[in-house]
């Protein structure tokens, strides 16, 4: 469970680079750029095999980790310590993984299956053409109730992390008293950062929002 969460953090690394190209400045042509590269490289279509099998190992282990969990309490306690003991969402990893779960089906129906598929319009840049993943992106986010799930998503996302990237570290041992506190920082700045950032994208471009860098290409 800690290691395919751990892989499953890279990927959101990368796929936020990826996505911070639609806050700024020319984002059209960056962002196509950068989705080209990502669906054209044999490395990383390789490696988007490895990410759909982290994906269901993850959740498989999820569910099975909340069964055995369930099973080990042979009856519910009549009161619940509840935050004095644990934090809600570290108790409720189940319930978070799922609305997770269901944002990715819903996010893989709106992109994935379009740009493995076929249905996006092309753009040109320098005479070479490009599938126009921009274009489908500004006609999903302007509909206003996909934008509203796409927050929740992130939001779900937030709280998953605040308590999987700790618990992950302390699960696989590289945590001490010594630097427990840094992990513990590490992780809260990365599980507001990233989802924050992700958050950012459907507002950006639902209301047509640019940070201005004028014609500087940030990431490619």
């Amino acid at each position: 469970m800690a290691l395919t969460g751990f892989f499953l953090v890279v990927f959101l690394i990368v796929h936020c680079y990826i996505n911070a190209n639609v806050l700024f400045s020319n984002a059209e042509e960056n962002f196509n750029r950068a989705a080209h590269f990502m669906g054209s490289n044999i490395l990383i279509r390789i490696m988007e095999i490895g990410l759909f099998v982290g994906f269901i190992l993850h959740i498989v282990q999820g569910y099975k980790l909340e069964l055995q969990n369930r099973a080990s309490r042979k009856s519910r306690y009549a009161v619940t310590a509840g935050n004095k003991t644990s934090k809600w969402y570290s108790r409720s990893m189940a319930l978070l993984g799922t609305l997770i779960l269901l944002f990715l089906v819903l996010h893989l129906v709106h992109f994935w299956v379009p740009s493995r598929f076929g249905g996006l319009t092309e753009v040109e840049y320098d005479g070479k053409t490009y599938h126009n993943l921009y274009a489908q992106m500004q006609d999903i986010f302007a509909v206003p109730w996909v934008v509203v799930v796409y927050l929740l998503g992130c939001f779900s996302l937030s709280w998953h992390l605040l308590h999987g990237v700790q618990s992950a570290a302390q699960t696989l041992g590289i945590t001490s008293k010594n630097y427990f506190q840094t992990i513990k920082t590490i992780g809260i700045v990365f599980s507001i950062v990233v989802p924050l950032i992700f958050a950012l994208m459907p507002l950006f471009v639902h209301f047509g929002w640019q940070i201005n860098t004028g014609d500087i290409s940030l990431l490619f």
